[in-house]
């Protein structure tokens, strides 16, 4: 499994790659998340589209780092889940409570749908 940090524009981009099983390089996993708050954006995308199957080490990554934005007041979406991963979300529920869109383009989409609905939000106060 390769994670990839990616910067694009106002969005941190977290890819994917490989099969996210238990045992998975837990320094590895920690270096990653570090990488992540280093960047310092309040909005996340996880790219999920290489990525065929998730083990119970991936399912806590993934709630880690959700959990770590959205408490800091930032957004989050995953995208690209396949058939395999989409069931396990939907199965532990999970996929009621992290937003989820089918490509990259949607979830910067809905990214941005909710910035333009925190400013409308904003002044109308």
């Amino acid at each position: 499994m390769v994670i990839q940090v990616v910067q694009q524009d106002d969005v941190c981009v977290l890819r994917v790659e490989g099969r996210f099983v238990t045992g998975a390089d837990p320094e590895y996993l920690s270096a990653k998340v570090d990488e992540l708050k280093r960047l310092h954006r309040g909005k996340v995308l996880v790219d999920l589209r290489e990525m065929p199957y998730i083990g119970s080490t991936g399912i806590g990554f993934i709630v880690g780092i959700f959990t770590s934005v959205t408490m800091n007041g930032g957004q989050f979406v995953l995208v690209g889940l396949q058939p395999r991963v989409h069931e396990v979300f939907h199965l532990t529920r999970l996929s009621t409570i992290i937003p989820s869109a089918p490509d990259v383009a949607s979830g910067l989409a809905t990214l941005r749908a909710e910035d333009a609905r925190a400013g409308a939000a904003d002044a109308r106060s």
